[in-house]
C-alpha cells in the first residue's frame, strides 16, 4: 500500500456528491464567477488554508486544499459559514465526505477518471476537474504542492482512459440527455434556444448539430461567449437579458449556467413561448436549475434534468463493472508512484538554501578567516587555490542533494 508520512497529510478533500446530497441541495454550494476571488480569500485568511481549488460540476462542488490540521466535524461548519450558504448548515456539513491524505490523494484519481461521476466513462470531467484548477492557479490560490497533484491527477487519468475500455462508446451526462431529448418526437428544424453558452450547452449543441439540428439562438450574460458559439452553429447571438424580449418562439429550451437564482422565471418563459400553447421541451442541466419551479407548475412541457438521469447512470455503471477494476489497478499504481514523486520534490525544496550556504561559508573564508594568508599568496598560488574551492563547491553542492534523495528513497 502507498506509505503513509508526512507527504500526503495536508492534503485535504471536502466534497458534496451526487452519492450524498440531493442534486437541487447542490446548488446551495455553487459558487458565481464573480464571488469566488473573495470567498476563496477568506478561506484561505480565516482557515490558515495555504493552496486551495474549487470543482463545481452538474453532480459535484468539491474543495481541494493544503491545511496542517486533521478536519472535525466544526471545522467543516466553519468552512461552510465562511462561504455564506445561506442555507442549514450543520445539516450540509453533515453530507460532506471529508477526505485527508493519502485517501484525498486516491479521491481525485477516481474524480478524474470518472470513477466517481454520475455516468462512469465520461471524459468530461477531466477537462471541468483542469479548467477548475486553471482558474484558480490563474487567481493565485494554488502553489508549487498543488500543481505536484494536478499533474499526477492528469497523469492517471489519461493512463485510465487510454489501457482500459471504460471510455468506449463513451456516454457523459450530457449524451445522455441527449438520448432522453431524442425519445421525445423534434425535428431537426426545431428551434432551439440555448441559455449558457459554457462547455456543457457546447456539447448538447455539437450533438444536436450533429444529428441535423439547424436552428439556434444562443443566449449568455457574456455576449461574445455566445457570439462563438453561434458562429460554431450558425445561430443567432443574444445578450442574457434579451430573454426578456425575444419573441421568435422555441421548440426546444436548453439551459445551464452558473447562477444561484433560477434565470428561466414564469415572466420569461410566458415571453418566450409568444402566444404558443403546443408541449414544450426544457431540458434544464444546471445545479441548480435555471428553471423556476412555477414554471413546470404552470406549462405543459416535457422537462429534462440532471437528477432524472440518475438511474439510467447507475445501468451504465454495472455495465462497466469490470473495467473500474482495472482502472482501480492502474489509479493504485500511480499512487505508489507518486510516492516516490513528492518525496523527491521535498528534498529538493529543502535542499533550495545548500548553494547560498556553501557560497557564503566560502565568502567569509576567503575574505575574513583566511584573508590575511590569502593576501601573502603569489597570483599562481591564488589561481589554484580558487580552482581548488571553485571545485569543492560545485560537489559539496551535489553530493548531499543525491545522497539526500537516496535517503529519502530507501527510507519511507
Amino acid at each position: 500500500m502507498f506509505c503513509q508520512k508526512t507527504v500526503l497529510k495536508n492534503l485535504k478533500v471536502i466534497a458534496f456528491t451526487h452519492k450524498k446530497v440531493d442534486l437541487k441541495d447542490l446548488g446551495k454550494l455553487v459558487i458565481s464567477d464573480e464571488l469566488i476571488e473573495s470567498y476563496l480569500l477568506s478561506l484561505k485568511n480565516q482557515l490558515a488554508i495555504s493552496e486551495i481549488f474549487y470543482i463545481s460540476t452538474c453532480n459535484r462542488i468539491e474543495f481541494v486544499f493544503t491545511h496542517e490540521e486533521a478536519l472535525s466535524p466544526s471545522f467543516v461548519e466553519t468552512f461552510l459559514s465562511t462561504l455564506s450558504v445561506g442555507a442549514d448548515i450543520a445539516r450540509l456539513a453533515s453530507q460532506a465526505v471529508v477526505y485527508e491524505s493519502v485517501e484525498a490523494l486516491n479521491h481525485l484519481f477516481r474524480v478524474s477518471c470518472s470513477l466517481e461521476s454520475l455516468v462512469v466513462g465520461e471524459k468530461e470531467i477531466l477537462a471541468q476537474l483542469r479548467q477548475s484548477y486553471e482558474k484558480c492557479k490563474n487567481l493565485g490560490f494554488t502553489g508549487d504542492y498543488l500543481r505536484l497533484i494536478m499533474d499526477q491527477v492528469v497523469k492517471t487519468a489519461k493512463s485510465v482512459y487510454t489501457d482500459t475500455q471504460i471510455a468506449c462508446n463513451p456516454i457523459s451526462v450530457v449524451s445522455l440527455a441527449y438520448r432522453e431529448l431524442r425519445k421525445v418526437n423534434t425535428f431537426t428544424n426545431a428551434r432551439v434556444l440555448l441559455v449558457g453558452a459554457g462547455e456543457t450547452n457546447q456539447l448538447i449543441a455539437k450533438y444536436l448539430q450533429k444529428h441535423k439540428y439547424s436552428n439556434f439562438a444562443i443566449f449568455n450574460r457574456t455576449l461574445s461567449k455566445a457570439q462563438a458559439l453561434a458562429a460554431d452553429l450558425n445561430g443567432e447571438a443574444f445578450p442574457l437579458e434579451d430573454l426578456t424580449t425575444y419573441t421568435k418562439g422555441f421548440d426546444i429550451l436548453i439551459t445551464c449556467t452558473s447562477s444561484i437564482e433560477p434565470i428561466i422565471t414564469p415572466e420569461i418563459y410566458t415571453n418566450l413561448l409568444a402566444g404558443d400553447t403546443d408541449k414544450k421541451l426544457v431540458l434544464d442541466l444546471a445545479i441548480p436549475n435555471d428553471t423556476h419551479p412555477d414554471v413546470l407548475k404552470n406549462n405543459s412541457i416535457h422537462f429534462i434534468e440532471v437528477h432524472g438521469l440518475q438511474e439510467v447512470a447507475e445501468r451504465n455503471k454495472q455495465e462497466r463493472y469490470h473495467e473500474l477494476v482495472n482502472a482501480e489497478k492502474i489509479i493504485e499504481q500511480h499512487l505508489q508512484d507518486f510516492k516516490q514523486i513528492l518525496k523527491q520534490r521535498r528534498v529538493e525544496l529543502a535542499m533550495r538554501q545548500v548553494p547560498e550556504r556553501i557560497k557564503e561559508i566560502k565568502e567569509t573564508a576567503m575574505n575574513s578567516v583566511f584573508a590575511a594568508d590569502i593576501q601573502n599568496l603569489d597570483p599562481n598560488s591564488l589561481l589554484v587555490l580558487e580552482k581548488v574551492i571553485a571545485y569543492m563547491e560545485k560537489k559539496y553542492i551535489s553530493v548531499p542533494m543525491v545522497m539526500a534523495k537516496e535517503i529519502l528513497v530507501d527510507n519511507c
